[in-house]
């Protein structure tokens, strides 16, 4: 049974990330701690109550495609009426439209609590959420003003539709079109991996599609964004007919059983009716305001899932006995102590723990820093927190999701042989785990849009100043604790370890693309130390106010140092070193 994480939620909202600093800031008049904790104490009961009990039905059920569309499982569609009952829908979009506002790292923080009770059912409302900020930042006030109040209050849903067969994640090569018609378009194509395209939750779909008008630029210069409803809104808000848009088929696929992934066809009869947002030829700066809004969100479910594991495994680690392990570490008068007390167990349980605190904690970082990008007064300090809350995007995508499918496979590992048997639930979050590196951009696409777009075309200035300021912060780490001063000491290392890597990076842009996913990870495991070690100074600091939760939090702590930040200097060899080997390899030899 999942149990929501909330000390853990709120003691890196509040003070490892220090979200005071968005009370009183233009846009977010209502923030404050107890609004946080008030919303993060609901979504918890929600995820527990709701979500989470119909988890596993979801698996077994799944999605059904019929030939008047997909067909949820009824306790999904109950769920659903439930989540936007409670206004869940509504959180994180702007109160223009009847949202509440709230900000990202509030809404991240939320989002872990659905992706590790129910990822399959999170999916829905994400892809919403992804369409709504595009509507609303690139669309025109009618369209805001028809679409995103039933968007945003749950009525309606929302997709994203980017890949073709033939395409892949080569949007250059996207083929659907658009033929010009008064004051909207007809478009004819095929999208496939729609996660959402269709289902019967609400009344209407909101496709947010990706094509070409007729004539133009061939490339990715050429793509166009439309707004493609499944049923035709008319002018005073009520529904008109079916639009020419049909879902095909869904796929079978290893995990997120319960999440709809479809092929849609767009003008099977006289053509989809489309209405362009903003200008032709801007469609894929427009879709990457949602492509970057759902990083994001992927990225958390890496770790909810890797928490949902831990969870799992410390559970049934605690109760099966098998064997005795050869250790003095064993509660007083046990006679044979349950598994968890086998030091390569514990070593297991350690990894799962330690990595998922600190990718939370990257996380919520990055989140912080979108929001201060967003609402503080126009200067420097803005600039540098919407730099860098960009940069570690597909830091976060990447290596959480990596860690996520790692952190499962511990999982198994932790339960044995029952690991691998279904009735456990321990192989549903691995195969659930999967996904999440694939879909919105692969590892080595995030990679390589961390080292090309965001490390190389400020040649470096935003990754050094993050890197100045984590050995700044560390630097100022003054416990006299032992432990403390470890943590310390492994991460300075680490942070040196990723200057030197950036720096080799810089000189070698082709090389670079060959080892961008292990200066991606590399990445994420020293900010992740850097967040940990200071995680660890304050729990010393503060350890008489809840003694076992502070307790904890350094043994996890003294392990990251000394178990998992020294993968840094072996990640920065390879950044500098292993680029020759890769580039030189011939894949007909192999």
């Amino acid at each position: 049974m999942y149990k929501a994480p909330l000390k853990e939620l709120r003691f890196a909202i509040h003070q490892l990330i220090g979200d005071e600093r968005l009370v009183g800031l233009s846009g977010l008049p209502d923030y404050s701690t107890e609004f946080a904790d008030a919303v993060l104490d609901e979504a918890a009961r929600f995820a527990e109550g709701v979500l989470d009990p119909i988890n596993r039905l979801g698996d077994r059920t799944g999605a059904k495609w019929t030939a008047e569309g997909v067909r949820m499982p009824a306790e999904f569609k109950a769920a659903y009426a439930k989540f936007v009952e409670g206004g869940w829908t509504q959180l994180r979009a702007e109160a223009e439209f009847g949202g509440q506002g709230a900000p990202t790292v509030l809404g991240t923080a939320v989002e872990e609590l659905w992706a590790s009770s129910n990822l399959a059912f999170k999916l829905c409302p994400m892809l919403t959420q992804g369409a709504v900020e595009a509507i609303n930042q690139c669309g025109s006030q009618a369209q805001k003003e028809k679409y995103l109040p039933k968007m945003i209050s749950g009525e309606w849903t929302g997709t994203m539709n980017l890949t073709e067969p033939q395409a892949g994640s080569d949007l250059a090569a996207i083929r659907t079109r658009a033929v010009p018609e008064g004051d909207h378009y007809r478009l004819y194509g095929q999208k496939i991996f729609i996660t959402y395209g269709d289902h019967d939750y609400t009344s209407n779909i909101i496709h947010m599609v990706l094509g070409r008008v007729e004539g133009a630029p061939a490339g990715v210069r050429g793509i166009s964004l439309f707004i493609v409803p499944k049923v035709l809104v008319n002018d005073d808000g009520s529904l008109g007919k079916p639009n020419d848009v049909r879902c095909v088929s869904i796929e079978h696929k290893l995990g997120i059983h319960a999440s709809p992934t479809c092929v849609l066809s767009y003008g099977d009869k006289e053509g989809a009716v489309a209405y362009l947002v903003g200008e032709e030829n801007r469609g894929l700066e427009y879709m990457f305001i949602m492509m970057n809004a759902a990083r994001l969100s992927v990225g958390l479910e890496g770790y909810a899932l890797a928490e949902r594991a831990y969870q799992q495994a410390l559970e049934y680690s605690r109760t099966r006995v098998q064997g005795k392990p050869k250790t003095n570490n064993v509660p007083d008068g046990s006679k044979v102590p349950p598994i968890a007390y086998h030091p390569d167990v514990k070593r297991m349980l350690l990894t799962q723990k330690a990595y998922t605190d600190a990718a939370r904690a990257v996380a919520l970082y990055a989140a912080m820093q979108l929001d201060l990008g967003k609402h503080l007064p126009e200067g420097d300090e803005k600039a540098k927190a919407q730099a860098r809350g960009e940069l570690l995007i597909p830091i976060v995508k990447g290596w959480s999701t990596e860690l996520g499918v790692t952190m499962a496979s511990l999982g198994v590992q932790v339960h044995g042989g029952m690991g691998f048997i279904e009735e456990t639930g321990a192989a549903q979050i691995l195969r659930d785990s999967r996904i999440a590196p694939i879909y919105e951009g692969t590892t080595g696409i995030q990679a390589g849009d961390l080292v090309g777009r965001k490390v190389g075309r400020d040649n470096g200035a935003a990754m050094n100043a993050l890197i100045a300021d984590m050995q700044a912060e560390l630097e100022k780490l003054s416990s006299s604790d032992a432990g403390v001063a470890a943590s310390k000491a492994a991460a300075l290392e680490g942070v040196a370890a990723l200057k030197d890597a950036t720096a080799a990076l810089l000189k070698d842009p082709e090389g670079a693309l060959a080892t961008c996913v292990p200066y991606l990870m590399l990445g994420g495991v020293v900010i992740g130390g850097w967040l940990t070690a200071k995680a660890h100074d304050l729990a010393v600091r503060q350890a008489s106010s809840d003694p076992d939760f502070f307790a904890a939090k350094q043994q996890i702590s003294r392990f990251y140092a000394a178990n998992l930040l020294p993968e840094a200097q072996t990640l920065s060899r390879v950044v500098k070193q292993g680029a020759a080997s890769i580039l030189e390899a011939d894949p007909a030899k192999l």
